[in-house]
């Protein structure tokens, strides 16, 4: 049986007998290792492709890079005529935000305004061609930031967790007010997205409870995704959340969310569910499964003896497992001896 055959069975419902064990593209394309030794072993690949584009009228973005010791450096501005904002990155990661005062919120909502959202298979179709019975192709959309909703968009690309905290605490209105705008555009982007091939969307939602807690969530986050289901009603198109934090607290406000697949759900240490409890909780949702990078640096025997218990956690339908969050350590005798695992069940 093909990876994309194990994939789409156990999506669709069919019980899992040999479990699909995925890479996300992002690793591939950006961590160097022998990945072809893991694909010829069994390891599956998923893509991620934009389905949706955007024109913006109302903002430039002008992007450059320098050295900086060694180093890349990117620096990227915003230019409005209401003004301009700058961050800048040291090899790929971030060392300055958008906003530094609740006035950056207005700039910011300046440069969103007039957005139109345009419709693509074009990525979803090279994604295709090129993974073949290896895998499968997801559609993400990223009009509005890194494909997340809104409030997790300003937190983790725009603000920051320290600014964003005091602001939303503070029910700072410029915040307010462009929370409120860009919700509106998230709708109009998920209507693009039934013009899309693509079946599967996900949101890059990066959640952990813990850095915004139960009220916040039920305020900001649960409104979104109410209008986003409303607006896929009726077509084929299933939403999946990245959410591979802490989501004790928030697990029942979950359940009632018609969400299809919880992306990167990881157990304890960096999770604080146990896949048993998780799969209680949601009985119906498919469970992509990130197991603890943290049983790679134990004995083999123990890494199996986890491997098999979230198996039979997760089963008997509905989940896969993953690699997501990082490469894990050892990974050209850990990976091997996993999918050795998943095809001696």
């Amino acid at each position: 049986m093909t990876i994309r055959k194990r994939i789409t069975d156990a999506l669709t419902g069919n019980p899992v007998t040999k479990p699909a064990y995925l890479v996300y593209d992002w690793f591939i394309e950006h961590i160097d290792i022998d990945w072809q030794s893991l694909f010829d072993q069994g390891l599956g690949k998923l893509n991620h492709a934009t389905i949706v584009e955007f024109e913006r009228p109302n903002v430039e973005i002008i992007e450059t890079k320098s050295n900086q010791d060694g180093k890349v450096r990117t620096d990227i501005k915003w230019i409005t005529d209401k003004g301009q904002l700058h961050e800048w990155f040291l090899d790929g990661w971030r060392q300055e935000y958008l906003v530094k005062s609740p006035e950056d919120y207005k700039i910011i909502a300046r440069a969103f305004s007039g957005t139109k959202f345009i419709a693509t298979d074009k990525y979803f179709d090279e994604s295709e061609k090129q993974i073949g019975d290896n895998g499968i192709t997801v559609g993400q959309i990223g009009p509005l930031g890194r494909g997340r909703t809104p409030f997790q968009t300003v937190q983790i690309d725009f603000a920051g967790l320290e600014r964003f905290s005091i602001d939303i605490a503070t029910q700072t209105p410029e915040l307010l007010d462009l929370l409120e705008i860009m919700n509106d555009l998230m709708v109009d982007a998920m209507k693009a997205t039934l013009k899309s091939k693509a079946t599967q969307i996900k949101l890059w939602e990066n959640l952990s409870v813990d850095t915004m807690g139960p009220n916040l969530y039920k305020k900001h986050l649960i409104p979104v995704y109410e209008k986003i289901f409303d607006t896929i009603k009726g077509s084929d198109k299933k939403i999946q959340v990245h959410y591979d934090g802490k989501l004790k607290v928030i697990s029942d406000y979950i359940a009632d969310i018609p969400f299809d697949g919880i992306d990167s759900l990881t157990p304890s240490p960096e999770g604080d569910m146990e896949i048993s409890d998780a799969r209680q909780k949601w009985s119906d949702k498919f469970f992509w499964l990130h197991p603890s990078l943290s049983w790679f640096q134990k004995s083999n025997q123990e890494l199996e003896k986890n491997i098999i218990q979230i198996i039979k956690e997760a089963g008997p339908k509905r989940f896969c497992l993953m690699i997501s969050e990082d490469v894990p350590p050892d990974w050209k005798q850990k990976v091997p001896f996993v999918l050795n695992i998943l095809e001696n069940l």
